[in-house]
């Protein structure tokens, strides 16, 4: 077959998204199909093909509600004038998307969207754009969800949204069941310590400045917090990189023997991580279907979780490999920037004009007392990472789920 994904970012472009293409793609290529993915560029692109996948990049950015920048008819003619079996949109409220919606009448081969989450659903700025996505929705072959449960599968079925199937994202076996490099002396992390890990970009809504405070705050020793993430322009990584320092510098750090490492790894180190890590801990503020948790149940990693995305059903799913951690959406003033610039945010997340308005965010003194309680009990995380891994091996890999996604394919073009 002839694939087109479309994406917003794709590596060397880091997040969540980027890695669920690079995953499809280059294992539908291995799987002996023609891939091409469209997606914005990037200064440090300087192939056309990776891996087996062809990469065609565009100067564009924006969606529908914020406006389009860039070559945007350079991107409609490649649509239009391209002949695909399969054409996959992944991620609604992004131009790869947009630009592509009232297109899709004219777009040649079958049509297939990934929505992923729909993090706008519910802001007032995007009211018009989801009254129109239903019929957008139904001129699709078919709508891929991550989740049986989350606010985009949900939004499909109040409007009669019939064609749709469920894939979850995964975590990859030839990546976790590769030999790790030693992390902890990479890094200088001893032996005894327990290690617990948060990996995600420096948005300002992983949350990071809650995992430092739950660190900080649980009765731990001989502990290290490794906190792993990119840091985008504009970011918490300084800030958090500030906050660890004053924190390691504390009498009480150096008394109970506690460490924060704030840094960014390679992929490669980032798993290793995983592999070295007694606990991972993820008190995110935003989340659609985690990738890292699928990763944590790969690498026998039990999880703390705030009650974002579909992370509840992840856990079921798990067999119990992770625990919610207490969570509640939160009357917070966002925390980085200017003081002018964080009221103006406020007032928006007020008046639901914020796409970031749905967020959650952990109880601290909660979610202390469940990680002083599973510091305690190493039986009991072992009977989590032994139950996560289990389960993703019965139906996590992406080796198992690219092999749904070509089914899914077939199955539409054979029809």
């Amino acid at each position: 077959m002839k694939i087109l994904h479309t994406v917003q970012s794709y590596p060397p472009a880091e997040g969540g998204m980027a890695e669920v293409a690079r995953q499809l793609s280059e294992r539908l290529v291995a799987l002996g199909h023609s891939v091409t993915v469209a997606t914005e560029y990037h200064p440090a692109r300087n192939w056309s093909n990776m891996n087996g996948v062809n990469v065609v990049q565009f100067t564009t950015n924006g969606n529908s509600v914020n406006g389009f920048k860039g070559d945007v008819a350079g991107y409609e003619r490649f649509l239009l004038e391209s002949h695909f079996d399969i054409v996959v949109n992944f991620a609604a409220q992004q131009w790869a998307t947009d630009i592509a919606l009232p297109l899709l009448p004219r777009i040649a081969g079958l049509k297939v969207f990934v929505p992923t989450g729909f993090s706008g659903l519910f802001s007032r700025r995007y009211k018009g754009y989801f009254r129109q996505l239903p019929e957008y929705m139904r001129r699709y072959d078919m709508n891929v969800f991550l989740s049986d449960c989350y606010r985009d599968i949900c939004f499909a079925r109040k409007h009669g949204i019939a064609n749709t199937v469920l894939i979850p994202n995964g975590a990859a076996a030839d990546e976790f069941l590769s030999p790790m490099e030693d992390i902890r002396k990479q890094l200088d992390i001893p032996r005894n310590h327990f290690l617990i890990l948060h990996v995600g970009s420096h948005t300002g809504l992983k949350g990071h400045e809650e995992a430092m405070e739950i660190f900080h705050q649980a009765d731990l020793v001989d502990s290290t917090l490794l906190i792993v993430g990119n840091e985008p322009q504009g970011g918490c990584g300084s800030l958090c990189r500030e906050q660890a320092a004053l924190l390691n510098a504390s009498a009480r750090f150096q008394a109970n023997g506690k460490r924060i490492i704030s840094t960014q790894l390679s992929r490669s180190d980032t798993v290793s991580a995983y592999h070295a890590a007694d606990l991972f801990l993820f008190p995110s503020n935003i989340e659609c279907s985690p990738i890292v948790l699928f990763e944590c149940m790969a690498s026998k990693t039990p999880f703390l979780v705030t009650d974002v995305g579909n992370s509840a059903e992840i856990i079921d799913w798990s067999g119990g490999g992770g625990v919610l951690l207490p969570s509640a959406r939160p009357p917070f003033l966002p925390r980085y920037g200017k003081l002018t610039s964080r009221m103006i945010e406020k007032l928006r997340i007020v008046l639901g004009r914020s796409d970031d308005f749905m967020a959650v965010r952990a109880h601290i003194s909660g979610s202390v007392l469940l990680l002083e309680s599973l510091y305690k009990d190493a039986a009991v995380r072992e009977k989590m990472a032994r139950s996560g891994y289990v389960a993703w091996q019965k139906r996590f890999t992406w080796e198992r789920i690219a092999g749904e996604y070509e089914m899914l394919y077939r199955k539409l073009v054979e029809e």
